[in-house]
């Protein structure tokens, strides 16, 4: 029975998938992401059903547009696969049963899911673009406040203060954005990092946040020397291009949503299991 439980939450996963992969690239450009049909964004022809089943569509399609046969790029197939595993490993990390049902643990899988929805659109934004969208932050920080709320009158949760002073901080870093920063600089990229660091640890606690940012360090550190190593056999470009290339492409935010995840599931299997 719990193989078929899991099978169910796969192809949620694939589903959100597939739903991130618009969202990502419809939300920068300020299109509808609910009711508008969705498209080929080369030829614009409108996708049916059958262009739109996870994983499936893909391969039988073989990786091609039904209509214009313009390839698809592989992250699309690769995006629904990822989420689908993340999605069965949060619940695994769970010790999820369908003999071992309770209120608390499905709340915490419905708003852990959904946290997992929005940090792959935040990842795939920063990916793309360069830039965390503070729209998503945004989707994220009400999502949490609901969990807050729900953790406070239902599950009688003992620890509320360390949310509240989350929420506060995090109400005082926008105003800083929005009131000072967006008037004296038009890089906020710092203050999206931060807010983005206040959205995992207010979800997934200190200890997996800190794991997180530490790994992410690690992956730039890693990256960073690669870059040298390369541009140091490259003698087409200029040192202080690759300088200045170094720091500003690196996608932090990028990084820092999928150790989240991957820290987050490990820590759940070390906590309930």
């Amino acid at each position: 029975m719990d193989i078929f439980l899991y099978s169910i939450i796969f192809i949620i996963g694939t589903l959100f998938g597939s739903f991130f992969t618009l969202a990502v690239y419809r939300i920068p450009l300020k299109k509808d992401i609910i009711h508008e049909h969705s498209f080929c964004p080369n030829c614009n022809h409108k996708l049916s059903f059958l262009d739109l089943i996870p994983i499936l569509s893909y391969v039988f399609l073989g990786g091609k547009c039904r209509y214009c046969k313009q390839k698809i790029r592989p992250r699309y197939l690769f995006l629904e696969i990822f989420s689908g595993l993340a999605f069965v490993l949060f619940a695994m990390s769970m010790k999820l049963s369908i003999y071992s049902f309770s209120l608390n643990l499905i709340m915490y899988l419905i708003f852990g899911l959904l946290y997992f929805a929005v940090l792959f659109i935040i990842a795939g934004i920063e990916k793309e673009k360069g830039y965390v969208e503070k729209s998503v932050l945004l989707f994220g920080y009400v999502l949490e406040t609901l969990y807050i709320i729900y953790l406070y009158i239902v599950a009688k949760e003992p620890n509320i203060y360390r949310y509240v002073i989350y929420l506060s901080v995090i109400v005082v870093l926008i105003l800083i954005d929005t009131v000072f920063l967006r008037k004296k600089t038009k890089n906020s990229y710092p203050v999206e990092i931060l807010l983005l660091c206040m959205l995992l640890v207010t979800f997934s606690g200190e200890a997996v946040t800190f794991l997180s940012i530490t790994f992410t360090l690690l992956i730039i550190a890693i990256e960073l020397v690669i870059r040298k190593i390369t541009s140091l056999k490259s003698k087409k470009s200029e040192k202080n291009e690759v300088k200045n290339s170094e720091i500003k492409s690196i996608p932090i935010g990028y990084y820092l949503c999928i150790t989240n995840i991957i820290c987050l599931i490990i820590a759940n299997y070390y906590i309930f299991h």
